[in-house]
């Protein structure tokens, strides 16, 4: 349908109302050839096989001719009678611009953020709406019309057809199109292709409140930028600058993602005519209509009774065994994407995003939320914004490691240590051990001084900051996103209650306080019941990880007197290295074989509660398996940094557990030592066998696939359905398995990092890996997932909050009885050469070894030996009034460890405070667009209503009125 100029000229004489505000010359015309193209929208509303193209008038041919007019005639500028002072200030000096190819303005005039986008001018136009390369793809029903939107899988050998056969049949009577098709590998599966047409579509996007675009945004700006000149020119030479940036993507190689560019309001097939349908197929993304079949798949019923409804139920009870969105096609091509163009989303996502080869690369995250929906988009903006900031944490890390490697040879308790060739140390062990010359452990003590040094509190106290610094401007990053993705409003509109839910509480309804609609609801008893049950789950699986945990320290204690006389000389002589190294690798096993049985009974745990959303029944889960993984990952290493060698007792009177095996002691260089080994060891093996978990098992099962079928996985002449039945399903925990990796990843990075200033690096290392590994994995090894909605990442923002917290304390606590900073400390002031300020030139540290060993007659410990050992405590010697009684030393070092705790904490907290308080949530620039584009979507709805209004009114002969009859 086209519109001449005289008609559009006619129209012109309209006066809106008063509410009204001109906001721009295409979206005032946009309105105008969306009512008129009404008839033809609505004569193929009810065809039950939708059209491949429905092609309505482009909002751009408008503008461009009312663009035209306008200089012929000044009173399309603003055609509002009634506020005639407003449109002459705006001739003069508009600040409502529009960014559009056919407006003319200073686009140097736009606010210049994160959230205004300017478009490139050239943009790779995906084939992904061409119906040939669909149908070719197979990705259309046999007709080569239909779009496949879900696919069901099952065997035909299966016994419960009755089952299927209502489903389908329900299926049908809801509005979606079915066709069957067998597989071509295996004749005993059959594939069920699910289309939703056009009505069934529009009927439930209206329930669901999806939002849809309706009219092209305005971009605000005002005065005070012409005062910002050299600012705004600042910031143009860093973005000249980052498009020059090798890290950046090639933004012309991407789709124009117009929707992002759009006003956008809650779906009703009342008020069609408000919205910009260009082409029916494409008005709803592929991520839409998939979201919606499996919404109705998930309350369809197969059998009669309250319960016996979704398709989850059918996959457990083996009625199907699959259900998933098919993929756009191959992730591969033969021709080059660089002169070809990417044949489609897929395609695209792999050449610029999941290959090896874009590890420096950005993610394209607009690409990603299209294609994975914004549940997955958001996991990566958040995996790839941790990766970014763990770089400044990594550097200073390694600076300090690098500070404590070059004045390692410089530390003056290493030297005295490894010179004490005189100075023998008390028996580790009661039988097999022997007593030790104090420079044995010159190594160590070199090696516990690199994490051991003078930057240690400094970079505690960074990390701390740090962590609140990575928190609060995320939160901001994510505004920003749920702003551009139009998330603002989604949780309170498209939150629907959970199936399983429904069936249970189903007798026992309440009006929702918000929709006014009657809806289930569990009691508050049974609630709490529930819940009692669920935690009283979690205390039990807690216990049985501490009681893992003693199980390994009893082990050491056992094992150590064996170590001591290993015939193996190596092993005799560093038999409590070799000890705590056993104990790393039996507890990474113990750990790896408790965390089988966490998942099952967290599941189980988690469902006992009955949640009322599958937002709430994934925060409850993923809270339980995080307390699980996290006390069974980090137990046997809060044991070492503060329970290893505190209660040992001293020489002639030590404590035994069971009075039968000696507490273990810490090395004589200190327990630092063992503290990174445990730490080291398991965030090695851990991320080694999480990597092999996440990509080696996918690629191991699909290459058997392959092979079963002897074909390769993208033969052309096998479906596409068929090939991504033939690739391995997302768990069906969704992401809680890849946020749990990165939070626990989190907590080693922060919680001890005092002790191991070399883990912000290995955890980049391991990220930067991680993102390509994860996006290889969801484009090319799994099944398209179905892509959800979300405004955030859920329960985990929450974790790290609290994670945050811990690590300050831990890390106190770390640094004052782990570390030998306090006795240091307290012997450089107190009781070393510089106490007195006496000793100018003196090392003030010197003679701290020796102050710090105790004395120990050798007569009597029965070995037949005479003289004296050493060992670490501060105790009277023998020959005191109080023999082997605690010094004034001791307890002037435990009130500076308790001084420091209190000080350190209190001085954290109050930097993070300040630093939370000064970063806003949401920028302020982002709040009050936020809140005009409100106000802007109201008066733009109202102006669509009384054109539509209008148009009606014209068409049957009626007066036209410029105001609400």
């Amino acid at each position: 349908m086209n519109i001449s100029k005289s008609e559009i000229m006619k129209e012109t004489s309209l006066k809106p109302s008063r509410r009204s505000l001109p906001c721009l010359a295409q979206s005032y015309a946009h309105s105008k050839s969306l009512s008129q193209s009404t008839s033809l929208f609505q004569s193929t509303e009810s065809e039950s096989q939708p059209p491949t193209s429905v092609t309505l008038i482009s909002a751009d041919k408008v503008d461009l001719a009312n663009l035209e007019d306008n200089k012929k005639d000044s009173g399309l500028k603003c055609s509002f009678v009634d506020l005639s002072d407003f449109c002459l200030a705006l001739g003069k000096d508009k600040t409502y611009l529009e960014e559009s190819e056919h407006a003319n303005y200073d686009r140097s005039r736009l606010i210049n953020d994160s959230v205004t986008k300017e478009k490139p001018e050239t943009k790779s136009k995906l084939p992904k709406n061409d119906m040939n390369y669909i149908a070719s793809s197979g990705l259309l029903f046999k007709d080569g019309k239909k779009r496949i939107d879900y696919i069901l899988v099952y065997r035909k050998t299966n016994i419960q057809y009755d089952k299927r056969n209502t489903f389908e049949k329900n299926l049908r009577a809801e509005g979606l199109m079915l066709e069957k098709e067998p597989a071509l590998a295996n004749p005993d599966i059959m594939f069920i292709k699910i289309h939703i047409p056009w009505d069934t579509l529009c009927k439930y996007a209206e329930r669901l409140n999806i939002r849809m675009p309706f009219r092209k945004k305005c971009y605000y700006t005002d005065e005070r930028n012409k005062s910002m000149g050299r600012v705004q020119n600042y910031f143009r030479r860093i973005k000249k600058w980052m498009a020059q940036n090798p890290m950046v993507l090639d933004k012309s190689a991407f789709p124009d993602l117009e929707e992002s560019d759009c006003y956008t309001g809650p779906f009703s097939r009342a008020r069609i005519h408000h919205f910009i349908i260009n082409n029916k197929d494409t008005f709803f993304s592929n991520a839409t209509r998939s979201r919606i079949v499996y919404h109705m798949l998930e309350r369809t019923k197969y059998e009669n009774g309250i319960s016996k409804v979704g398709i989850r139920k059918l996959i457990n009870n083996g009625s199907y065994i699959a259900a998933f969105p098919p993929h756009e096609g191959a992730y591969k091509s033969s021709l080059p994407i660089k002169t070809h163009g990417p044949q489609n989303n897929r395609h695209l996502l792999y050449e610029r995003w999941a290959r090896w080869g874009m590890w420096y690369k950005h993610q394209p995250l607009d690409l990603i939320r299209l294609y994975f929906g914004e549940k997955i988009g958001l996991y990566f903006a958040w995996l790839g914004w941790y990766t970014g900031m763990l770089i400044p944490a990594a550097v200073v890390g390694l600076c300090v490691f690098f500070y404590g490697l070059i004045t390692m040879n410089e530390s003056q308790v290493s030297q005295e240590i490894c010179e004490a060739t005189e100075v023998f140390m008390c028996p580790l062990c009661d039988k097999n051990c022997s007593l030790q010359r104090l420079n044995d452990s010159c190594i160590y003590a070199k090696v516990t001084y690199l994490f051991d040094n003078g930057g240690t509190v400094f970079f505690a106290i960074f990390m701390a900051i740090w962590a609140t610094v990575f928190l609060e401007f995320w939160k901001r990053r994510r505004s920003i996103l749920t702003y551009t993705w139009d998330l603002i409003e989604w949780e309170e509109e498209e939150e629907t209650l959970r199936p399983q839910f429904e069936a249970k509480y189903y007798k026992m309804e309440i009006i929702n306080p918000i929709t006014g609609k009657p809806e289930p609801h569990q009691p508050s008893s049974d609630k709490i019941s529930r819940l009692l049950v669920s935690v009283s789950g979690i205390f039990f699986m807690i216990s049985l990880v501490i009681t893992a945990v003693f199980a390994v320290v009893v082990y050491r204690l056992v094992v150590m007197e064996q170590f001591a006389s290993f015939k193996w000389s190596f092993i005799k002589q560093h038999w409590q290295f070799a000890t705590s190294g056993a104990a790393v690798c039996i507890n990474f096993i113990i750990i790896m074989l408790l965390n089988l049985a966490y998942e099952k009974i967290a599941y189980l745990l988690t469902n006992l509660e009955y949640p009322r959303t599958e937002s709430e029944w994934e925060n409850s889960f993923a809270l339980k398996m995080f307390l699980f993984q996290f006390v069974n990952l980090n137990s046997s290493i809060f044991y070492i940094a503060f329970f290893l060698g505190r209660f040992v007792g001293h020489p002639g009177k030590y404590n035994k557990l069971f009075d039968r095996w000696r507490l273990e002691e810490c090395h004589p260089s200190g327990c630092l030592i063992d503290l990174c080994l445990q730490m080291g060891v398991i965030m090695f093996l851990k991320q080694i066998w999480n990597n092999f978990m996440e990509l080696g098992y996918p690629l191991i099962q699909n290459w058997w696939s392959r092979h079963k079928i002897k074909r390769g996985i993208q033969d052309a002449s096998i479906p596409q359905w068929e090939n991504d039945w033939n690739l391995q399903p997302m768990n069906i925990h969704g992401l809680m398995d890849e946020y749990l990796e990165m939070v626990l990843q989190f907590g080693f990075t922060t919680i001890f990092v005092a002790a191991f200033p070399l883990a912000p690096l290995l955890a980049l290392l391991n990220n930067i890996i991680e993102i390509r590994l994860d996006a290889y994995k969801f484009v090319t090894q799994w099944r398209r997932p179905l892509p959800a909605r979300a405004t955030d990442i859920g329960i985990w923002l929450g974790i790290l909050e609290g994670i945050g917290i811990l690590a300050v304390i831990t890390n106190a606590f770390v640094i004052a009885i782990t570390s030998d900073y306090i006795p240091r400390f307290v012997y450089e002031y107190k009781y070393g050469p510089c106490a007195n300020h006496s000793g100018q030139n003196e090392n003030c540290l010197k003679g701290y070894v020796n102050n710090s060993l105790s004395f120990f007659n050798l007569s009597e410990l029965g070995m037949g030996k005479s003289g004296y050992c050493r060992y670490r405590d501060y105790r009277g010697p023998p020959w005191s009034s109080k023999p082997y009684e605690f010094t004034l030393q001791y307890w002037h070092i435990l009130a500076a460890r308790l001084a420091f705790i209190i000080v350190f904490e209190h001085l954290v907290f109050g930097i993070k405070s300040f630093i939370a308080y000064l970063i806003p949530d949401v920028p302020k620039g982002l709040h009050e667009r936020i809140r005009r584009e409100k106000y802007l979507v109201q008066e733009m709805m109202y102006e669509a209503e009384l054109e539509h209004l209008q148009q009606q009114r014209r068409k049957s002969g009626q007066p036209v009125h410029h105001e609400w009859p």
